[in-house]
């Protein structure tokens, strides 16, 4: 692992990178658990704050950890991601809204 605060040539961060990513990543998480366990929020925005959180998170891990966009050619990687999200949507929702169905047809 390289010490110095650039990257090396095979693509990975420095350890100064991860070591902020951690940082950040373990942040976003006692702030989401400290809003649900003392109730900082209404349950509502709780849910809203929580899943802001999650969202700054996935970010957070996406550039320190993953180092999404690092690279000379980005593209590739992005539309790689975009398509898995993608997929991972269709099969969340999709999901949902089947057991939601049988939920409602199985109380007739």
């Amino acid at each position: 692992m390289n010490m110095q605060s650039g990257s090396d040539a095979s693509g990975h961060g420095s350890l100064v990178s991860y070591i902020i990513g951690f940082i950040l990543s373990i942040a976003l998480t006692v702030l989401a658990f400290g809003a649900v366990t003392q109730q900082w929020f209404s349950p509502f925005a709780i849910m809203i704050f929580v899943t802001v959180m999650a969202v700054f998170q996935l970010l957070i891990q996406l550039v320190f950890f993953l180092h999404l966009g690092a690279e000379s050619k980005p593209y590739w990687n992005l539309s790689a991601f975009l398509f898995a999200m993608l997929i991972t949507v269709i099969i969340v929702a999709g999901s949902i809204w089947i057991m939601y169905h049988l939920n409602v047809n199985m109380q007739m």
